[in-house]
């Protein structure tokens, strides 16, 4: 049994320390080169932290004396109406922020409760982080001191949301969250009529299939295949990549999602020890192509048109496709992790040979979890639509991609990350404006959760594609479009989301007038992974 608060954070460490050595409470200004990170951006940007005001009051901490001001008050919503444990915000400026809503800490270091109701506590922050731009809506939640603290996914570089110092010497903005009646409210000192522009769930949820799980086969002591309903973990000495082959191996999708979810938290819990994963790289050989169970496969342009959604068949049959392609989309980021472990960048002037980083690793396998997350989101949903995933027929198009790419790491990430998943972002504004017409609430909450972590997976794409084009000299842009036209079939298509193809690091210089090599051969785009 687990406590609310392990339930609500998810990967969630009980980590009490004597003391906080290193933290620095001044008020700094600073200039970051992100592409030093291996980030998108490649232009320097100036970044002002937020002040400590000596803790004189919940506010007033957060305002620098040699500009008062009054704060706006920005309403967030209801409480009542908040169930998730993050929310992404968007200011009406373009700033985006992060909420958190934790179980309210039995002595905080908060000498205010005006941000707590219902033993619940709100916390605000900046969405990137102020090391390296790293996206603090997939920071990993500790305790530390009676006090919460957040870990940037790139580099674990931690904030208190109290006061935003970090043990590493920078600090994050952090916002006041003030609660009034059931009401709750942003306190922002910037600008004077700010106000939301949206608030967005962020799940961090994985519907596990309740009941009887279908049996899948797994090898015993003496390699012979037995039926088995639990997921086969793998020993305490199994590597990374022992760990990928297996679950790529797994043909029933429950015993995948949840073999996965386990690789992750494992390996981001032993990250923090003085003993972590190893990789295994070059130790096992993926499978060529990962089984499934039960499924009518066709090719892809044999796939019926899903309707407007009017109906719910029609609704039925875009979340079974949907389905298909984030199961896909689990085995594509557990792939690229095992089958280019032993990849080198290409010696360049300046720049030697260089392996992927361990954040390689964490940043997919993190990609692979969400993907769980978003099938079993999906196959929830058409449960309770009164059907199941299988009752329709499927095609392996993305796996297709990956066979086509599967000797070089750029052309992969090239094709499936900002091809293949930057389409997803195109489409899904208007797939959820279809289930938002047919009053299917539960479908909306699902797919704009999915929407948001997608947006996450190509900036992922486009930050490791800008790495291995930075330790090797050459232009990204250049290397992408280079790599689409020898691997991709037909043009990339509009209507382009620009804004949020922008948020990822792709600008238009990317994928405007793009044409693959490969003949086209019809059927439906295939979006999304």
């Amino acid at each position: 049994m687990y406590s609310p608060i392990q339930r609500t954070t998810g990967l969630l460490h009980i980590r009490r320390y004597l003391s906080r050595a290193g933290k620095f409470n001044r008020h700094i200004c600073s200039l970051h080169y992100y592409a030093s990170a291996g980030s998108a951006r490649s232009q320097p940007v100036i970044r002002q932290f937020c002040p400590d005001q000596h803790q004189i009051g919940f506010a007033s901490r957060y305002y620098s004396s040699n500009t008062p001001q009054m704060p706006s008050m920005i309403p967030l919503g209801r409480h009542a109406e908040l169930s998730q444990a993050r929310y992404a915000l968007k200011l009406s400026t373009g700033k985006r922020l992060v909420l958190f809503r934790l179980p309210t800490l039995p002595s905080s270091s908060t000498s205010s409760t005006e941000n707590s109701i219902g033993g619940w506590t709100y916390y605000a922050m900046e969405q990137e982080c102020p090391h390296a731009g790293g996206p603090m809506s997939d920071a990993q939640v500790d305790i530390e001191d009676s006090s919460y603290v957040a870990s940037c996914p790139w580099h674990a570089y931690d904030f208190d949301l109290d006061t935003g110092s970090s043990s590493y010497g920078v600090k994050a903005c952090v916002f006041p969250v003030r609660v009034s009646g059931d009401f709750l409210e942003l306190e922002f000192d910037r600008e004077e009529g700010v106000g939301l522009s949206s608030i967005e769930p962020i799940s961090e949820k994985i519907k596990y299939k309740h009941g009887a799980k279908p049996t899948a086969n797994v090898p015993d002591a003496n390699g012979v295949a037995e039926p088995t309903s639990k997921a086969y973990s793998l020993g305490e000495d199994a590597t990374v990549c022992d760990w990928c082959v297996h679950i790529l191996n797994t043909s029933d999708p429950e015993l995948k999602i949840e073999l996965t979810t386990q690789l992750f938290s494992l390996f981001a819990t032993r990250e923090q020890t003085d003993n972590p994963m190893a990789i295994g790289a070059g130790t096992v050989q993926p499978p060529d192509e990962p089984p499934r169970q039960d499924l009518e496969s066709v090719k892809p342009w044999q796939i019926p048109n899903p309707g407007r959604g009017g109906t719910v068949k029609s609704r039925i049959n875009m979340l079974h496709a949907l389905a298909n392609i984030e199961q896909w989309a689990i085995d594509l980021a557990i792939d690229i992790c095992v089958r280019f472990s032993t990849f080198q960048t290409i010696p360049s002037e300046g720049n030697e040979a260089t392996a992927l980083p361990r954040t390689f690793y964490y940043d997919w396998l993190k990609v692979a979890n969400d993907e769980a997350k978003h099938f079993s989101l999906l196959r929830s949903r058409l449960e309770e639509l009164g059907s199941y995933f299988g009752a329709l027929s499927v095609h392996h198009g993305l796996w297709e991609s990956a066979e086509m790419t599967k000797d070089d790491l750029r052309a992969r990430i090239s094709v499936i990350a900002l091809v293949h998943e930057a389409r997803g972002l195109d489409v899904n504004p208007m797939k959820i404006d279809k289930f938002r017409k047919a009053k299917d609430q539960e479908s909306v909450d699902t797919l704009t959760i999915i929407h948001n972590d997608e947006i996450t997976h190509v900036t992922t794409g486009h930050r490791w594609l800008s790495w291995i084009c930075q330790h090797e000299g050459t232009d990204p842009v250049q290397v992408f479009r280079s790599n689409v036209t020898r691997h991709f079939r037909g043009a990339v298509k509009g209507p382009f989301n620009a804004e949020a193809r922008q948020e990822a690091g792709m600008d238009g210089r990317y994928y405007e007038n793009l044409v693959g090599e490969l003949p086209s051969r019809g059927g439906h785009i295939i979006a999304g992974g």
